[in-house]
């Protein structure tokens, strides 16, 4: 069973950075594709960035320029780079993963990705 365990979250002011981390397990292949999805409070999930297994990956317009995906494949781990944090990017922040093709043409739904994590907590203060 896949589990994803994120960490990295907490309380800044506007214009700070942030690092999160999701450690993945439980697998006996890599997925193909990873994302970072949000929820506001008050607002739908949404997709902040993903990445496939060929290492290509997009961003929600929002994000775009201020946040990094990566992964290190060796410690199993996807990063969200978050600079230039504001106010709007308060929301709970969650990892997930799945195993099918996931075309990176547009920020991916959550209905794509299987396997979550819990989430980590971002709150950005003005």
């Amino acid at each position: 069973q896949v589990q994803l365990v994120e960490s990295g979250g907490g309380s800044v002011q506007a214009g700070w950075s942030l690092r999160l981390s999701c450690v993945v397990s439980g697998y006996s292949w890599s997925p193909y594709c990873m994302g970072w999805f949000r929820q506001g409070p008050g607002k739908e999930c949404e997709a902040v960035a993903a990445i496939d297994a060929a290492g290509r990956t997009i961003y929600a317009d929002s994000v775009q320029g201020r946040f990094t995906i990566s992964q290190d494949n060796a410690k199993n781990t996807l990063y969200l780079q978050m600079n230039s944090l504001k106010p709007e990017d308060t929301a709970m922040y969650y990892c997930a993963a799945d195993y099918a093709f996931v075309p990176l043409l547009a920020p991916p739904s959550p209905r794509d990705f299987g396997y979550w994590g819990q989430g980590t907590q971002v709150t950005v203060s003005s």
